[in-house]
């Protein structure tokens, strides 16, 4: 009788020893997931900006009829787009709380910017003025 007692105790022993080790591997996988979907989203904001930037620095230096139509993609998780001091400031939402991110430009904006925040291509319309450069959503 004794002997199944002690074979009893050393199989639930085993048995969450395993189930630790299991535990410990799926919280490094999710942390290693979230990581990757946060640096996936900050990616397709860095292509967005730069996509943005580069079109209204051509599109200023052509000069004032310049217009230009582009199409890029927005992530998920944007909760701000903001135009301060010729950078754009997008506040993007990750695992770890609400990122702000500034990316500058060479030329000046206009501070009023027309995007949606919603995820998905923007058709964005970049257009030259006089005293800086204005980008509406189309």
């Amino acid at each position: 009788m004794r002997y199944r007692g002690q074979i009893s105790f050393e199989y639930l022993i085993v048995i969450s020893f395993v189930v630790f080790i299991v535990l410990m591997i799926l919280s490094v996988a999710l942390y290693y997931i979230t990581s990757s979907r946060d640096q996936i989203k900050i990616n397709q904001l860095v292509t967005f900006s730069n996509k943005v930037i580069s079109s209204a620095e051509s599109v200023y230096y052509a000069g004032e009829p310049s217009k230009v139509t582009i199409t890029a993609y927005l992530p998920e998780g944007v909760q701000s787009i903001q135009i301060l001091e010729n950078s754009f400031v997008f506040s993007i939402l990750t695992s770890t709380g609400n990122t702000v991110i500034a990316f500058p430009c060479n030329v000046p904006l206009d501070p009023v910017i027309d995007i949606t925040l919603n995820e998905g291509l923007k058709r964005l319309t970049i257009l030259a003025d006089t005293n800086a450069v204005h980008i509406t959503s189309s």
